[in-house]
């Protein structure tokens, strides 16, 4: 049996959401999967098809691995096909996508013995957090907690946003960047956030640009994360003197995204030429919010 399923990109905390708000993008990474009589074969192209593990480490395969353990079926010999369009440790969701992506295939071949929900549960065990897994599954922008290993959550389509992500030559492990989070932070910057990332949601949610300009700032994560990243406070304010409403580092970074109702190219030189000063070269992409998430684009049996 052969399936392939497409996953999206994803932006998480957006500002001040730290760990619980996720927006789905429209780049896709694809993951071909083929039942065999055994053995293991995984090719890789496109982003990081020359550091992918081609082994059992790599991730699609052990989060496909781990949804036969969990139903307690026996594992099949596979052949393997990604095709990556997301930037490796970027902050825009590549490993959750293969996580999502081998759940959601492995799900397929065994005819979806697992819900939605149970997938969100098992990708998030997977993950460690929700906030990238779960817009990758569900697509458009989440809202979600995990709550003694149950997610609770809530799913919003907002209208096709224009996202003006900077992705600098430079990677930046999640592992790293959580280190870098104090154990406990000031009850001031606690309510900052607060009330924040309910705005943000609001704003996301009405293509509020306005509003986005006052409420995607933070307190809890971007400021001990600023030293990890060159400049990345300057690309900031380049990013909103050039025409940016709200702008965040996306996810644990090190890409920033930017969102704005036009100047968008602008925006991308401004965040370019600045991390160029600090020495860093750096993509930019337009990319649009998706209300797709991950999608079983193709069963042969």
């Amino acid at each position: 049996m052969k399936v392939k399923v497409s996953v999206p990109a994803t932006t998480a905390n957006l500002g001040p959401g730290f760990d619980c708000l996720g927006l789905a993008l429209d780049l896709h990474n694809t993951v071909a999967v083929e039942s065999t009589e055994s053995g293991l074969q995984i090719t890789v192209d496109g982003e990081g098809a020359r550091r992918i593990p081609i082994n059992t480490s790599n991730l699609v395969y052990r989060s496909i691995a781990t949804l036969f353990e969990h139903v307690a079926e026996p594992l099949p010999g596979l052949s393997i096909h990604l095709s990556n369009a997301i930037p490796l440790m970027s902050g825009l969701g590549s490993s959750s996508a293969a996580i999502v992506g081998g759940l959601v295939a492995a799900n397929a071949l065994l005819g979806k013995p697992l819900t939605v929900d149970e997938l969100l549960a098992l990708a998030i065990e997977i993950e460690g957090h929700p906030d990238n897994v779960a817009p990758a599954l569900l697509g458009g922008l989440i809202i979600v907690i995990n709550s003694g290993g149950r997610p609770i959550y809530r799913r919003i389509e907002p209208p096709a946003l224009d996202v003006v992500v900077a992705v600098p030559e430079f990677r930046l492990a999640t592992v790293e960047a959580r280190a870098a989070l104090p154990d406990r932070v000031p009850l001031a910057d606690a309510v900052f956030n607060l009330g924040r990332a309910a705005l943000v949601v609001w704003g996301l949610s009405d293509a509020d640009y306005e509003l986005l300009a006052s409420v995607m700032e933070d307190r809890l994560h971007q400021p001990y994360r600023t030293p990890l990243v060159p400049g990345l406070e300057d690309v900031f304010q380049a990013a909103k003197r050039a025409g940016a409403a709200g702008v965040a580092l996306s996810g644990a970074g090190p890409s920033v995204v930017a969102f704005a109702p036009d100047r968008h190219t602008a925006i991308a030189e401004a965040m370019r030429r600045v991390f160029a000063a600090y020495n860093l070269s750096a993509r930019t992409l337009l990319l649009k919010t998706t209300t797709q998430g991950a999608q079983i684009e193709h069963v042969d049996t």
